[in-house]
């Protein structure tokens, strides 16, 4: 059976209110979650992630009245993440409403936590964010970075992807850093590169400018597709991407 590419909208949200910039800097606000998730649900995207990008900078947990305002609302996967250190704090928020947790900072300062989500509530509800960055200092020339992209940690990508998956993970969000709201286009030779390595399946986040972008990542080994800024700002609709995927693979409409 061949699988559905699924089209994700992402929700950075920062004071309580969703904002984009480029490179994760200059945010902007781009409106109320709780309002955008339910334009989206209506407009048919299959997916949501919800992003608390400054809860690991600040050092404090995701916002969990939000997250339970936006799961009233929304009748699709949703996908929390920010600030996530313990098993409790997952519990609270697939309570609050959440299907899958996403997880970065924490999993890289504290691998064992993986391994603990894992055995609590499944390995499926657990999306390893990945916000990665060109460096010539590691062997596969990308590099993983944690707290929102704002601290390098030198670690290499590759090798992280490997000792991820042996604990066992349901995908992997894949952020590029270098294109993250500059929408020259999805970052195609990360997701070959990420793709090639592994199976688990990977969201491809970071750079979407145009429909055409959409498309490109899947051909790349995406086997899903998200974008925050081009969806929040209107610049292109639900629509228009589902209808460029139906060119180059099955997807839902």
């Amino acid at each position: 059976m061949t699988l559905c590419t699924r089209v994700i909208a992402c929700l950075d949200v920062a004071g309580g209110r969703v904002v984009k910039g480029v490179n994760f800097q200059g945010l902007r606000d781009a409106g109320d979650p709780v309002e955008l998730a339910s334009i989206y649900n209506e407009q048919g995207i299959d997916e949501l992630v919800f992003l608390d990008i400054m809860a690991s900078a600040e050092e404090r947990a995701t916002i969990l009245d939000v997250v339970e305002a936006t799961a009233a609302k929304v009748f699709i996967p949703l996908t929390v993440g920010g600030g996530i250190s313990s098993v409790d704090q997952v519990d609270h928020l697939l309570r609050a409403g959440a299907d899958k947790v996403s997880i970065n900072t924490s999993a890289i300062e504290k691998p064992s936590l993986l391994n603990e989500i894992g055995d609590q509530f499944g390995a499926q509800v657990i999306v390893l964010s990945i916000d990665t960055k060109r460096s010539a200092d590691t062997k596969s020339g990308f590099e993983l970075t944690t707290h929102g992209g704002t601290r390098s940690t030198g670690l290499d990508l590759l090798d992280w992807v490997e000792r991820t998956t042996k604990i066992g993970i349901g995908e992997i969000l894949l952020n590029s850093i270098d294109f993250d709201g500059t929408k020259a286009g999805f970052d195609l030779e990360l997701i070959k590169l990420v793709k090639g390595f592994s199976a688990v399946p990977v969201i491809a986040s970071g750079g979407a400018g145009k429909v055409a972008d959409f498309p490109a990542a899947v051909k790349a080994g995406a086997d899903a597709v998200l974008a925050a800024s081009l969806f929040h700002f209107g610049e292109v609709t639900i629509t228009e991407v589902k209808q460029s995927l139906g060119e180059v693979t099955n997807v839902r409409f």
